[in-house]
């Protein structure tokens, strides 16, 4: 059994050595052939470059990066070339940056003449108030004169009223938000038959007062409250559509414990201000000019809010944008610096230009409606969409999206964000979106509320101060809710524009789509903004 063994591994160990001295035999008459067809030349070998084994931390991190070729097979004369030099001649193209991801925590100032105006503005408006505070000290202590008496009047039954309005625009802000985000669908027509209902009462309420002042106002407010009584009927169709967007926009919040921060602390800041603000219009009443300085004081006031307002904005957009565009969780603190320092620039421009673009289009859907055979009515919707259309392309309130997660400025991020609408045809669907609409009109019956404590109060303490006292109410109540519906204003945009960027299945439903397949196939009739002018056939 053994030597039977032992004579089959002899016989294949035989086989082996036959197999390998052919191999040899092969090699050196292709050898021999080589020579005789160089004529007897150098002798030229092949020099293969194989990339050295990679571990298993390296392979693993080369599956997140492009794979680099592999350099070909080269031949090299003899002596002449190694396997290092030729390693050394191939280099691979490096993989260019993600430059998505680096913009993310851009560090460069946006807008930043703006900013710098602003920043003067803030200075001028600060040493303003101060100076004036100290022109209504310097008069109260001054009792022997009659400034002093006019002083006190206005200190005792002017200023109670107007910071009893603030706190309570301050209330409201808080339950209009809560409620909004506890129920979107039942307090869309909430809110738009509240705002009539409200503005309606106080504009009836000023017109019994029966002081000529008052009148003026009143009529005022009941002929808005009938236009947003029009405007309530005019989107009824919309509104089961806005409910269901509040709905699914402000479902990310409940993942961020602070977001609201910025928004309570704004409302803080801007109730300081104008208890400090209102002060020095006591002092102001004595100064050169006083209707001009109180104009100017007005103005500076009404910036100051919106500026307030639009950093929260800015600082819930980036949290809630990183939130669709990249899945993260973003801290609030650190979005509310870059708000207040290398955004603050776009957030001062964007102030200044959101409102007049919000009347703009007001006055482009009036004249919409308005249009017909007259020719004075059609140029004049004419002209209007035209600048609609430069001004929705160049500047626009979905700016601040952009503005918050890639740190664009105000123009830019406005033709990025209504570019991705035009590419996705969503048009139409933003033009006719009312949840800006709704967030206005919250903050007028905010102010609305304000002015019927703050005249009541008022008229039965002393009447001459009713319609100023009333004016100033209201304004502050619109302000200051509208500091606290900034969160609420910001989530539905990230909604809008991070929808167009990335439609996630997975972050959106299908909400948008639906409304989209509806507003093209036209089995929804809308009245919505045309951003170009209507074309009338020609006979």
């Amino acid at each position: 059994m053994g030597a039977a063994v032992t004579e089959e591994m002899g016989r294949v160990a035989g086989e082996k050595e036959e197999k390998l001295d052919s191999v040899v035999c092969e090699a050196k008459t292709d050898g021999d052939q080589k020579k005789e067809l160089h004529g007897g030349g150098a002798t030229r070998e092949v020099v293969v470059v194989l990339d050295p084994p990679q571990n298993q931390s390296e392979t693993r991190v080369s599956r997140l990066q492009t794979q680099h070729p592999v350099a070909p097979i080269q031949v090299a004369p003899h002596g002449t070339a190694t396997s290092a030099t030729v390693a050394a001649e191939f280099r691979p193209t490096p993989t260019p940056p993600q430059i998505g991801l680096a913009t993310l925590n851009s560090r460069v100032y946006t807008n930043r003449i703006s900013l710098l105006l602003f920043v003067l503005h803030l200075l001028v408006a600060a040493a303003a108030v101060c100076f004036f505070c100290y022109k209504a000290i310097q008069g109260l202590l001054d009792f022997s004169s009659s400034k002093a008496q006019k002083e006190r009047h206005v200190l005792k039954f002017w200023l109670p009223p107007i910071e009893g309005a603030s706190v309570l625009s301050i209330v409201l802000a808080f339950v209009w938000q809560k409620a909004v985000r506890t129920w979107p669908s039942v307090m869309v027509p909430f809110i738009l038959w509240t705002c009539f209902l409200s503005t309606m009462a106080a504009g009836i309420l000023l017109l019994c007062f029966s002081l000529p002042a008052t009148d003026g106002l009143g009529v005022a407010l009941i002929a808005f409250s009938i236009g947003a009584g029009l405007y309530a009927c005019w989107v009824t169709r919309r509104i089961a559509f806005t409910g269901k967007v509040f709905e699914n926009a402000l479902r990310p919040v409940c993942k961020f414990r602070d977001l609201n921060g910025p928004a309570y602390l704004m409302m803080g800041v801007g109730f300081l201000w104008i208890s400090a603000w209102c002060f020095a219009v006591i002092g102001a009443l004595n100064f050169y000019y006083p209707a001009l300085t109180i104009l100017g004081l007005v103005l500076s006031l009404a910036w100051t809010a919106e500026v307030m307002r639009n950093v929260a904005n800015l600082t819930v957009s980036r949290v809630i944008a990183l939130y669709y565009l990249r899945g993260m969780q973003s801290n609030t603190q650190f979005s509310f610096q870059r708000a207040t320092t290398i955004n603050l620039g776009s957030a001062c421009l964007g102030s200044l230009f959101v409102p007049t673009i919000e009347a703009l289009r007001i006055i482009a859907r009036g004249l919409n409606l308005l249009e017909g055979e007259d020719e004075f009515m059609f140029s004049c919707a004419h002209c209007c969409l035209r600048v609609m259309e430069c001004i929705f392309r160049y500047g626009n309130s979905w700016a601040f999206v952009h503005i918050a997660a890639y740190g664009r400025g105000f123009v830019a991020a406005s033709k990025s964000t209504w570019g991705l609408f035009e590419r996705h045809r969503m048009e139409e669907l933003v033009d006719s979106d009312i949840t800006s609409a709704v967030c206005f009109l919250t903050g007028v019956t905010s102010g609305a509320l304000s002015l019927i404590f703050a005249a009541s109060w008022t008229f039965s303490s002393h009447k001459r101060y009713t319609a100023t006292v009333s004016l100033l109410a209201f304004f502050v109540g619109y302000l200051m809710t509208r500091i606290g519906m900034a969160l609420t204003h910001a989530c539905v945009a990230c909604y809008y524009v991070c929808y167009a960027e990335s439609p996630n299945p997975r972050l959106f439903d299908s909400t948008i789509p639906e409304r989209l397949s509806q507003i093209h196939s036209a089995r929804e009739s809308f009245v919505s903004t045309p951003r170009f002018p209507r074309r009338t056939p020609t006979t």
